[in-house]
C-alpha cells in the first residue's frame, strides 16, 4: 500500500470516525434539548399553579370582604341560644308562601283555612287533650272486645244489639285510656 492510499485511507476512517462523532454529538444535543424542555414545563406548570392558586386565595378573600359587608353576622353567631316565636313565625310564614305558590287555588284556600290560627289551635287543643293516642288506641280495643262479646251474647240469648253499643264501648275504652295517660304523667312526672 502506498502512502498515498494509506492517507486516503486514513481520512476516509477520519470523516467516518467524524461522522459518527457528530451523529453521537446530535443525539446527545437532542436529548438534553428535550430534558430541558420537559424541566421547562415542569417548571411552568409549577409556576402557574402557583399563580392560579395565589388567584384563588385572593378571589376567597374578596368574597368574605364582601359577605362581611352584607352580613353582618353569619346564622349561627347570629342565632345563639332557643330559637324566639318571633323567628319560628317568620320561618313559617316564608314556608308557607313558597308552598303556596306551588299550590292550585283550591289548594291554596284549603291550606288557608286549615292554617288560619284558630283552626290551628283548637286542633292542637283537640290533639293533646281528646285524641291521645293511649286513648284512641284503649278505645278501638274496648270496642273491638266490646262489640264482639256482645254479638256472641246477644246470639246466644237472642235479642238485638241497637247500634249504640259500638259508641258506648268506645267511649269507656276511651276514658280508660285518658285516665291511664293521665295517672302516668302524674307518676312519672313531665309530658307525653
Amino acid at each position: 500500500m502506498s502512502e498515498k492510499e494509506a492517507k486516503s485511507t486514513n481520512l476516509h476512517e477520519q470523516s467516518v470516525d467524524a461522522e459518527q462523532f457528530g451523529e453521537i454529538a446530535h443525539e446527545r444535543h437532542e436529548a438534553m434539548r428535550s430534558e430541558l424542555e420537559r424541566a421547562e414545563r415542569k417548571h411552568k406548570s409549577r409556576h402557574s399553579e402557583r399563580e392560579v392558586l395565589a388567584k384563588a386565595q385572593e378571589l376567597a378573600e374578596m368574597v368574605e370582604e364582601a359577605n362581611k359587608d352584607r352580613h353582618p353576622a353569619s346564622t349561627t353567631e347570629k342565632r345563639r341560644g332557643p330559637i324566639k316565636k318571633k323567628q319560628l313565625d317568620a320561618s313559617f310564614k316564608s314556608q308557607m308562601t313558597n308552598v303556596h305558590h306551588e299550590l292550585s287555588a283550591t289548594g291554596r284556600l284549603t291550606s288557608k283555612i286549615i292554617h288560619a290560627k284558630p283552626v290551628e289551635k283548637t286542633s292542637d287543643f283537640v290533639s293533646s287533650t281528646l285524641t291521645r293516642p293511649n286513648a284512641m288506641l284503649s278505645g278501638s280495643i274496648a270496642a273491638f272486645l266490646g262489640i264482639t262479646i256482645l254479638y256472641f251474647v246477644s246470639k246466644y240469648f237472642g235479642f238485638r244489639l241497637s247500634g249504640s253499643e259500638t259508641i258506648v264501648a268506645f267511649a269507656i275504652g276511651w276514658i280508660l285510656g285518658i285516665l291511664y295517660d293521665y295517672f302516668s304523667v302524674m307518676v312519672r312526672g313531665g309530658s307525653k
